[in-house]
Protein backbone atom coordinates (compact mmCIF):
# COMPACT_ATOMS: atom_id res chain seq x y z
CA UNK A 1 0.00 0.00 0.00
CA UNK A 2 1.22 3.51 -0.79
CA UNK A 3 1.61 6.09 1.94
CA UNK A 4 -1.61 8.18 1.94
CA UNK A 5 0.13 11.17 3.53
CA UNK A 6 2.81 11.20 0.83
CA UNK A 7 0.15 10.89 -1.85
CA UNK A 8 -1.80 13.89 -0.65
CA UNK A 9 1.39 15.92 -0.29
CA UNK A 10 2.23 15.71 -4.02
CA UNK A 11 -0.74 14.80 -6.18
CA UNK A 12 1.20 15.45 -9.38
CA UNK A 13 3.99 13.01 -8.52
CA UNK A 14 1.45 10.39 -7.46
CA UNK A 15 -0.47 10.91 -10.71
CA UNK A 16 2.66 10.29 -12.75
CA UNK A 17 3.59 7.22 -10.69
CA UNK A 18 0.18 5.53 -10.66
CA UNK A 19 -2.47 7.14 -12.87
CA UNK A 20 -2.08 6.07 -16.49
CA UNK A 21 -3.88 8.91 -18.24
CA UNK A 22 -5.84 8.30 -21.42
CA UNK A 23 -4.55 9.40 -24.83
CA UNK A 24 -1.57 10.91 -22.99
CA UNK A 25 2.11 10.98 -23.82
CA UNK A 26 3.13 9.99 -20.30
CA UNK A 27 6.79 10.95 -20.74
CA UNK A 28 5.77 14.60 -21.01
CA UNK A 29 4.94 14.56 -17.30
CA UNK A 30 8.14 12.91 -16.10
CA UNK A 31 9.55 16.28 -15.06
CA UNK A 32 6.48 18.48 -15.38
CA UNK A 33 3.40 18.86 -13.18
CA UNK A 34 0.25 16.98 -14.10
CA UNK A 35 -2.66 19.45 -14.39
CA UNK A 36 -5.01 18.36 -11.60
CA UNK A 37 -8.60 19.61 -11.55
CA UNK A 38 -10.32 19.46 -8.18
CA UNK A 39 -13.60 21.36 -8.50
CA UNK A 40 -16.14 22.71 -10.97
CA UNK A 41 -18.79 25.40 -10.75
CA UNK A 42 -21.02 26.46 -13.64
CA UNK A 43 -18.82 26.98 -16.70
CA UNK A 44 -15.56 27.00 -14.71
CA UNK A 45 -13.14 24.43 -13.32
CA UNK A 46 -10.46 24.92 -10.64
CA UNK A 47 -7.10 23.19 -10.20
CA UNK A 48 -5.30 22.06 -7.06
CA UNK A 49 -3.49 25.41 -6.92
CA UNK A 50 -6.79 27.31 -6.83
CA UNK A 51 -6.49 28.61 -10.41
CA UNK A 52 -9.72 29.11 -12.36
CA UNK A 53 -10.26 28.03 -15.99
CA UNK A 54 -13.17 28.39 -18.38
CA UNK A 55 -14.27 24.89 -19.38
CA UNK A 56 -14.41 25.39 -23.14
CA UNK A 57 -14.88 21.68 -23.85
CA UNK A 58 -17.56 20.77 -21.26
CA UNK A 59 -15.06 18.29 -19.83
CA UNK A 60 -15.02 16.18 -22.98
CA UNK A 61 -18.22 17.29 -24.77
CA UNK A 62 -20.05 16.08 -21.67
CA UNK A 63 -20.98 18.58 -18.93
CA UNK A 64 -24.04 20.03 -20.69
CA UNK A 65 -25.83 21.43 -17.61
CA UNK A 66 -22.62 22.81 -16.10
CA UNK A 67 -20.51 21.87 -13.10
CA UNK A 68 -21.62 21.78 -9.47
CA UNK A 69 -25.27 20.79 -9.94
CA UNK A 70 -26.17 19.80 -6.40
CA UNK A 71 -29.45 18.17 -7.38
CA UNK A 72 -27.71 15.67 -9.65
CA UNK A 73 -25.34 14.69 -6.86
CA UNK A 74 -28.28 14.29 -4.49
CA UNK A 75 -30.23 12.15 -6.94
CA UNK A 76 -27.18 9.87 -7.31
CA UNK A 77 -26.84 9.50 -3.53
CA UNK A 78 -30.55 8.80 -3.07
CA UNK A 79 -30.56 6.12 -5.76
CA UNK A 80 -27.36 4.52 -4.45
CA UNK A 81 -28.97 4.20 -1.02
CA UNK A 82 -32.11 2.65 -2.49
CA UNK A 83 -30.67 0.35 -5.17
CA UNK A 84 -27.01 0.89 -5.95
CA UNK A 85 -26.70 -1.84 -8.55
CA UNK A 86 -28.63 -4.45 -10.42
CA UNK A 87 -27.95 -5.67 -13.96
CA UNK A 88 -30.42 -5.51 -16.83
CA UNK A 89 -29.54 -9.08 -17.82
CA UNK A 90 -33.01 -10.73 -17.93
CA UNK A 91 -34.15 -8.38 -15.13
CA UNK A 92 -35.19 -4.75 -15.00
CA UNK A 93 -35.20 -1.97 -12.44
CA UNK A 94 -37.44 1.12 -12.37
CA UNK A 95 -34.91 3.78 -13.39
CA UNK A 96 -33.70 1.87 -16.46
CA UNK A 97 -37.33 1.31 -17.50
CA UNK A 98 -38.24 4.97 -17.02
CA UNK A 99 -35.14 6.26 -18.81
CA UNK A 100 -35.63 3.86 -21.75
CA UNK A 101 -39.19 5.12 -22.18
CA UNK A 102 -38.11 8.74 -21.96
CA UNK A 103 -35.33 8.33 -24.52
CA UNK A 104 -37.70 6.49 -26.86
CA UNK A 105 -40.17 9.37 -26.57
CA UNK A 106 -37.45 11.85 -27.55
CA UNK A 107 -36.10 9.75 -30.43
CA UNK A 108 -37.53 10.24 -33.92
CA UNK A 109 -39.57 7.77 -35.96
CA UNK A 110 -39.94 4.28 -34.52
CA UNK A 111 -36.70 4.26 -32.51
CA UNK A 112 -38.32 2.77 -29.42
CA UNK A 113 -35.90 0.13 -28.14
CA UNK A 114 -33.05 1.23 -25.85
CA UNK A 115 -29.99 -0.96 -25.25
CA UNK A 116 -27.91 0.57 -22.46
CA UNK A 117 -24.10 0.64 -22.32
CA UNK A 118 -21.67 2.49 -20.06
CA UNK A 119 -20.12 4.72 -22.73
CA UNK A 120 -20.04 5.83 -26.35
CA UNK A 121 -17.49 3.38 -27.71
CA UNK A 122 -19.56 0.53 -26.27
CA UNK A 123 -22.68 1.98 -27.91
CA UNK A 124 -20.93 1.98 -31.30
CA UNK A 125 -19.67 -1.56 -30.71
CA UNK A 126 -23.23 -2.56 -29.85
CA UNK A 127 -24.63 -1.00 -33.02
CA UNK A 128 -22.20 -2.85 -35.32
CA UNK A 129 -22.84 -6.19 -33.65
CA UNK A 130 -26.57 -5.53 -33.76
CA UNK A 131 -26.44 -4.65 -37.45
CA UNK A 132 -24.54 -7.85 -38.27
CA UNK A 133 -26.94 -10.07 -36.38
CA UNK A 134 -30.01 -8.24 -37.71
CA UNK A 135 -29.01 -9.03 -41.26
CA UNK A 136 -28.32 -12.66 -40.39
CA UNK A 137 -31.75 -12.97 -38.77
CA UNK A 138 -33.40 -11.47 -41.84
CA UNK A 139 -31.65 -13.85 -44.23
CA UNK A 140 -28.81 -11.60 -45.41
CA UNK A 141 -25.93 -13.67 -44.08
CA UNK A 142 -23.20 -11.92 -46.08
CA UNK A 143 -23.95 -8.38 -44.85
CA UNK A 144 -21.29 -7.50 -42.27
CA UNK A 145 -19.28 -4.52 -43.60
CA UNK A 146 -19.62 -0.94 -42.41
CA UNK A 147 -18.92 2.37 -44.08
CA UNK A 148 -17.81 5.48 -42.19
CA UNK A 149 -15.97 8.68 -43.04
CA UNK A 150 -12.33 9.65 -43.28
CA UNK A 151 -10.88 11.25 -40.13
CA UNK A 152 -14.01 10.36 -38.10
CA UNK A 153 -13.59 9.06 -34.55
CA UNK A 154 -16.03 6.42 -33.30
CA UNK A 155 -14.34 4.96 -30.21
CA UNK A 156 -11.60 2.68 -28.90
CA UNK A 157 -13.05 -0.87 -28.70
CA UNK A 158 -11.76 -3.08 -31.52
CA UNK A 159 -14.89 -2.73 -33.63
CA UNK A 160 -15.42 0.96 -32.99
CA UNK A 161 -11.74 1.57 -33.69
CA UNK A 162 -12.07 -0.19 -37.03
CA UNK A 163 -14.95 2.15 -37.89
CA UNK A 164 -12.77 5.11 -36.87
CA UNK A 165 -11.11 6.87 -39.81
CA UNK A 166 -7.84 7.94 -38.17
CA UNK A 167 -5.01 5.65 -39.32
CA UNK A 168 -2.53 6.80 -36.65
CA UNK A 169 -4.93 5.79 -33.88
CA UNK A 170 -5.38 2.34 -35.39
CA UNK A 171 -1.85 1.40 -36.43
CA UNK A 172 -0.61 0.17 -33.00
CA UNK A 173 -3.55 -2.26 -32.69
CA UNK A 174 -3.82 -3.76 -36.16
CA UNK A 175 -5.07 -6.11 -37.42
CA UNK A 176 -8.48 -4.87 -36.34
CA UNK A 177 -11.98 -6.11 -37.12
CA UNK A 178 -12.26 -6.61 -40.89
CA UNK A 179 -14.93 -5.01 -43.05
CA UNK A 180 -14.70 -1.32 -42.16
CA UNK A 181 -14.47 0.98 -45.19
CA UNK A 182 -14.07 4.75 -45.50
CA UNK A 183 -15.54 7.50 -47.68
CA UNK A 184 -14.78 11.26 -47.84
CA UNK A 185 -16.11 13.47 -45.04
CA UNK A 186 -18.01 16.75 -45.33
CA UNK A 187 -15.13 19.21 -44.82
CA UNK A 188 -16.16 21.73 -47.48
CA UNK A 189 -13.21 24.00 -46.56
CA UNK A 190 -10.96 21.38 -48.14
CA UNK A 191 -13.45 19.96 -50.64
CA UNK A 192 -11.78 18.27 -53.62
CA UNK A 193 -14.80 19.25 -55.75
CA UNK A 194 -17.80 21.64 -55.50
CA UNK A 195 -16.11 23.69 -52.77
CA UNK A 196 -18.15 26.74 -53.82
CA UNK A 197 -21.52 24.95 -53.92
CA UNK A 198 -22.62 23.37 -50.60
CA UNK A 199 -25.59 21.52 -52.09
CA UNK A 200 -23.56 20.02 -54.93
CA UNK A 201 -20.80 19.12 -52.48
CA UNK A 202 -23.32 17.45 -50.16
CA UNK A 203 -24.73 15.41 -53.03
CA UNK A 204 -21.23 14.42 -54.12
CA UNK A 205 -20.20 13.42 -50.58
CA UNK A 206 -23.35 11.35 -50.08
CA UNK A 207 -22.94 9.70 -53.46
CA UNK A 208 -19.48 8.49 -52.41
CA UNK A 209 -21.31 6.26 -49.93
CA UNK A 210 -23.35 4.74 -52.74
CA UNK A 211 -20.21 4.21 -54.79
CA UNK A 212 -18.54 2.41 -51.87
CA UNK A 213 -21.60 0.20 -51.34
CA UNK A 214 -21.57 -0.72 -55.03
CA UNK A 215 -17.81 -1.28 -55.01
CA UNK A 216 -17.97 -3.62 -51.99
CA UNK A 217 -21.23 -5.21 -53.13
CA UNK A 218 -24.62 -4.26 -51.62
CA UNK A 219 -25.04 -7.83 -50.38
CA UNK A 220 -21.99 -7.34 -48.08
CA UNK A 221 -22.69 -3.93 -46.48
CA UNK A 222 -24.56 -3.93 -43.17
CA UNK A 223 -24.47 -0.32 -41.98
CA UNK A 224 -23.25 3.25 -42.45
CA UNK A 225 -21.99 5.10 -39.35
CA UNK A 226 -22.12 8.92 -39.48
CA UNK A 227 -21.95 11.68 -36.88
CA UNK A 228 -24.46 14.52 -37.44
CA UNK A 229 -21.50 16.93 -37.10
CA UNK A 230 -18.19 15.11 -37.44
CA UNK A 231 -15.94 15.70 -34.44
CA UNK A 232 -12.40 14.69 -35.45
CA UNK A 233 -10.87 17.04 -37.98
CA UNK A 234 -12.69 19.94 -36.37
CA UNK A 235 -16.50 20.02 -36.44
CA UNK A 236 -17.64 19.30 -40.01
CA UNK A 237 -21.36 20.08 -40.36
CA UNK A 238 -23.42 18.30 -43.03
CA UNK A 239 -24.04 20.19 -46.28
CA UNK A 240 -27.68 20.85 -47.24
CA UNK A 241 -29.46 17.68 -48.38
CA UNK A 242 -26.60 15.38 -47.38
CA UNK A 243 -28.44 13.22 -44.86
CA UNK A 244 -31.59 13.04 -46.98
CA UNK A 245 -29.53 11.57 -49.83
CA UNK A 246 -27.71 9.19 -47.44
CA UNK A 247 -31.08 7.97 -46.12
CA UNK A 248 -32.24 7.27 -49.70
CA UNK A 249 -29.06 5.33 -50.44
CA UNK A 250 -29.33 3.22 -47.29
CA UNK A 251 -32.97 2.40 -48.02
CA UNK A 252 -32.17 1.49 -51.62
CA UNK A 253 -29.49 -1.04 -50.66
CA UNK A 254 -30.96 -2.35 -47.37
CA UNK A 255 -28.17 -0.80 -45.30
CA UNK A 256 -28.77 0.42 -41.75
CA UNK A 257 -28.06 4.09 -41.04
CA UNK A 258 -26.43 4.65 -37.64
CA UNK A 259 -26.40 8.21 -36.32
CA UNK A 260 -23.42 8.34 -33.96
CA UNK A 261 -24.51 11.06 -31.56
CA UNK A 262 -22.14 10.35 -28.69
CA UNK A 263 -21.07 14.02 -28.87
CA UNK A 264 -23.96 15.65 -30.73
CA UNK A 265 -26.94 14.42 -28.67
CA UNK A 266 -28.40 15.99 -25.53
CA UNK A 267 -28.36 19.63 -26.51
CA UNK A 268 -24.91 20.04 -28.03
CA UNK A 269 -26.64 21.18 -31.24
CA UNK A 270 -29.84 22.40 -29.57
CA UNK A 271 -31.89 19.17 -29.77
CA UNK A 272 -32.04 16.05 -27.63
CA UNK A 273 -31.06 14.12 -30.77
CA UNK A 274 -29.15 15.94 -33.50
CA UNK A 275 -30.68 13.93 -36.35
CA UNK A 276 -33.85 15.98 -35.70
CA UNK A 277 -31.94 19.18 -36.45
CA UNK A 278 -30.89 17.89 -39.86
CA UNK A 279 -34.18 16.20 -40.71
CA UNK A 280 -33.35 12.51 -40.99
CA UNK A 281 -34.46 9.38 -39.17
CA UNK A 282 -31.70 6.80 -38.64
CA UNK A 283 -32.17 3.11 -37.82
CA UNK A 284 -29.97 3.32 -34.72
CA UNK A 285 -28.77 6.25 -32.60
CA UNK A 286 -25.64 5.79 -30.49
CA UNK A 287 -25.33 8.21 -27.58
CA UNK A 288 -23.63 8.68 -24.20
CA UNK A 289 -21.68 11.69 -22.83
CA UNK A 290 -24.30 14.40 -22.27
CA UNK A 291 -27.07 12.04 -21.16
CA UNK A 292 -26.11 12.64 -17.51
CA UNK A 293 -24.06 15.82 -18.08
CA UNK A 294 -21.17 13.61 -16.96
CA UNK A 295 -22.38 13.17 -13.39
CA UNK A 296 -22.40 9.39 -13.87
CA UNK A 297 -21.37 7.23 -16.85
CA UNK A 298 -23.98 5.81 -19.23
CA UNK A 299 -24.50 5.23 -22.95
CA UNK A 300 -27.10 3.67 -25.23
CA UNK A 301 -27.95 2.35 -28.65
CA UNK A 302 -31.50 3.39 -29.49
CA UNK A 303 -32.92 1.03 -32.08
CA UNK A 304 -35.87 1.17 -34.45
CA UNK A 305 -38.77 -1.26 -34.00
CA UNK A 306 -38.05 -2.60 -37.48
CA UNK A 307 -34.47 -3.55 -36.60
CA UNK A 308 -35.43 -4.87 -33.15
CA UNK A 309 -38.34 -6.99 -34.44
CA UNK A 310 -36.48 -10.20 -35.33
CA UNK A 311 -34.74 -10.19 -31.94
CA UNK A 312 -38.13 -10.24 -30.22
CA UNK A 313 -39.21 -13.50 -31.91
CA UNK A 314 -38.88 -17.11 -30.79
CA UNK A 315 -35.49 -18.17 -29.50
CA UNK A 316 -33.56 -15.26 -30.99
CA UNK A 317 -31.27 -13.44 -28.54
CA UNK A 318 -28.82 -10.57 -28.85
CA UNK A 319 -25.89 -12.22 -27.08
CA UNK A 320 -24.33 -8.98 -25.93
CA UNK A 321 -24.26 -6.82 -22.82
CA UNK A 322 -22.30 -4.89 -20.19
CA UNK A 323 -22.25 -5.37 -16.43
CA UNK A 324 -22.89 -1.69 -15.75
CA UNK A 325 -25.24 -1.01 -18.68
CA UNK A 326 -28.34 0.84 -17.48
CA UNK A 327 -26.80 1.28 -14.03
CA UNK A 328 -29.48 2.41 -11.53
CA UNK A 329 -27.50 5.43 -10.30
CA UNK A 330 -26.60 6.58 -13.82
CA UNK A 331 -30.17 6.10 -15.04
CA UNK A 332 -31.52 8.14 -12.14
CA UNK A 333 -29.02 10.92 -12.83
CA UNK A 334 -29.89 10.89 -16.54
CA UNK A 335 -33.58 11.36 -15.73
CA UNK A 336 -32.78 14.29 -13.42
CA UNK A 337 -30.50 15.77 -16.08
CA UNK A 338 -33.30 15.62 -18.64
CA UNK A 339 -35.54 17.33 -16.08
CA UNK A 340 -33.02 20.20 -15.98
CA UNK A 341 -33.04 20.39 -19.79
CA UNK A 342 -36.80 20.81 -19.78
CA UNK A 343 -37.08 23.10 -16.77
CA UNK A 344 -34.33 25.48 -17.94
CA UNK A 345 -34.96 25.21 -21.69
CA UNK A 346 -31.34 24.33 -22.45
CA UNK A 347 -32.04 23.17 -26.01
CA UNK A 348 -33.80 26.42 -26.89
CA UNK A 349 -31.01 28.38 -25.20
CA UNK A 350 -28.47 26.74 -27.53
CA UNK A 351 -30.63 27.47 -30.58
CA UNK A 352 -31.07 31.08 -29.47
CA UNK A 353 -27.39 31.64 -28.70
CA UNK A 354 -25.61 29.69 -31.47
CA UNK A 355 -25.62 32.63 -33.93
CA UNK A 356 -23.96 34.85 -31.31
CA UNK A 357 -21.37 32.18 -30.48
CA UNK A 358 -20.50 31.77 -34.15
CA UNK A 359 -20.35 35.53 -34.77
CA UNK A 360 -18.03 35.96 -31.79
CA UNK A 361 -15.66 33.24 -33.02
CA UNK A 362 -15.76 34.66 -36.56
CA UNK A 363 -14.12 37.83 -35.23
CA UNK A 364 -10.95 35.72 -35.21
CA UNK A 365 -10.93 35.74 -39.03
CA UNK A 366 -8.91 38.96 -38.85
CA UNK A 367 -5.96 36.87 -37.62
CA UNK A 368 -3.69 35.56 -40.40
CA UNK A 369 -3.46 32.13 -38.73
CA UNK A 370 -7.24 31.48 -38.76
CA UNK A 371 -8.37 29.72 -41.95
CA UNK A 372 -11.85 28.46 -41.10
CA UNK A 373 -14.45 28.67 -38.34
CA UNK A 374 -17.11 25.97 -38.59
CA UNK A 375 -19.57 23.92 -36.63
CA UNK A 376 -23.11 24.04 -35.26
CA UNK A 377 -24.91 24.67 -31.97
CA UNK A 378 -22.37 24.92 -29.16
CA UNK A 379 -19.79 22.87 -31.09
CA UNK A 380 -17.17 24.69 -33.18
CA UNK A 381 -13.76 24.15 -34.70
CA UNK A 382 -11.22 26.82 -35.67
CA UNK A 383 -8.77 25.59 -38.32
CA UNK A 384 -5.29 27.08 -38.28
CA UNK A 385 -3.28 27.70 -41.45
CA UNK A 386 0.05 29.15 -42.55
CA UNK A 387 -1.45 30.91 -45.56
CA UNK A 388 -5.09 31.96 -45.87
CA UNK A 389 -5.00 32.37 -49.63
CA UNK A 390 -3.63 28.88 -50.36
CA UNK A 391 -5.03 27.21 -47.21
CA UNK A 392 -1.54 25.80 -46.61
CA UNK A 393 -1.53 23.79 -43.41
CA UNK A 394 1.18 23.12 -40.83
CA UNK A 395 3.87 20.51 -41.36
CA UNK A 396 4.09 17.72 -38.79
CA UNK A 397 7.00 19.52 -37.15
CA UNK A 398 5.03 22.77 -36.97
CA UNK A 399 2.01 21.01 -35.50
CA UNK A 400 4.21 19.46 -32.84
CA UNK A 401 6.00 22.70 -32.07
CA UNK A 402 3.20 25.25 -32.44
CA UNK A 403 -0.07 23.41 -31.81
CA UNK A 404 1.06 21.11 -29.00
CA UNK A 405 4.22 22.83 -27.84
CA UNK A 406 2.71 26.32 -27.66
CA UNK A 407 -1.01 26.81 -28.44
CA UNK A 408 -2.32 23.98 -26.27
CA UNK A 409 -0.21 24.94 -23.27
CA UNK A 410 -0.84 28.69 -23.59
CA UNK A 411 -4.62 28.36 -23.88
CA UNK A 412 -4.67 26.50 -20.57
CA UNK A 413 -2.13 28.86 -19.00
CA UNK A 414 -4.30 31.84 -19.97
CA UNK A 415 -7.37 30.23 -18.43
CA UNK A 416 -9.14 28.29 -21.20
CA UNK A 417 -9.51 24.52 -21.19
CA UNK A 418 -10.30 23.32 -24.73
CA UNK A 419 -8.75 21.05 -27.34
CA UNK A 420 -5.94 21.82 -29.75
CA UNK A 421 -5.83 18.88 -32.13
CA UNK A 422 -4.29 17.84 -35.44
CA UNK A 423 -6.25 14.68 -36.19
CA UNK A 424 -6.72 15.86 -39.73
CA UNK A 425 -5.70 19.51 -39.97
CA UNK A 426 -4.70 21.64 -36.94
CA UNK A 427 -7.78 22.91 -35.13
CA UNK A 428 -8.93 24.36 -31.85
CA UNK A 429 -12.20 22.73 -30.77
CA UNK A 430 -14.80 24.36 -28.55
CA UNK A 431 -17.75 22.75 -26.83
CA UNK A 432 -18.65 24.74 -23.69
CA UNK A 433 -21.44 23.83 -21.25
CA UNK A 434 -24.90 24.59 -22.61
CA UNK A 435 -25.48 27.24 -19.93
CA UNK A 436 -22.86 29.46 -21.60
CA UNK A 437 -23.79 32.97 -22.76
CA UNK A 438 -22.24 35.99 -24.48
CA UNK A 439 -19.79 36.62 -21.64
CA UNK A 440 -18.54 33.03 -22.07
CA UNK A 441 -18.17 33.50 -25.82
CA UNK A 442 -16.28 36.78 -25.34
CA UNK A 443 -13.91 35.22 -22.83
CA UNK A 444 -13.21 32.31 -25.19
CA UNK A 445 -12.57 34.65 -28.13
CA UNK A 446 -10.29 36.96 -26.18
CA UNK A 447 -8.07 34.16 -24.84
CA UNK A 448 -7.84 32.45 -28.23
CA UNK A 449 -7.01 35.79 -29.88
CA UNK A 450 -4.17 36.41 -27.45
CA UNK A 451 -2.70 32.93 -27.90
CA UNK A 452 -3.02 32.81 -31.70
CA UNK A 453 -1.52 36.29 -32.07
CA UNK A 454 1.54 35.01 -30.22
CA UNK A 455 1.53 31.69 -32.11
CA UNK A 456 1.72 33.47 -35.47
CA UNK A 457 5.12 34.91 -34.52
CA UNK A 458 6.46 31.37 -34.09
CA UNK A 459 5.64 30.04 -37.58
Amino acid sequence: MGNPIAMSADLSKTAYDHLWMHFTRMSSYENAPVPTIVRGEGTYIYDDKGRKYLDGLAGLFVVQAGHGRQELAEVAAKQAAELAFFPVWSYAHPKAIELAERLANHAPGDLNKVFFTTGGGEAVETAWKLAKQYHKLTGNHTKYKVISRAVAYHGTPQGALSITGLPALKAPFEPLVPGAHKVPNTNIYRAPIHGDDPEAFGRWAADQIEQEILFEGPDTVAAVFLEPVQNAGGCFPPPPGYFQRVREICDQYDVLLVSDEVICAFGRLGHIFACDKFGYVPDIITCAKGMTSGYSPIGAAIVSDRVAEPFYKGGNTFLHGYTFGGHPVSAAVALANLDIFEREGLNQHVLDQEPAFLRTLQKLYDLPIVGDVRGNGFFYGIELVKDKATKESFTDEESERILYGFVSKKLFEYGLYCRADDRGDPVIQLSPPLISNQSTFDEIEQIIRQVLTEAWTKI
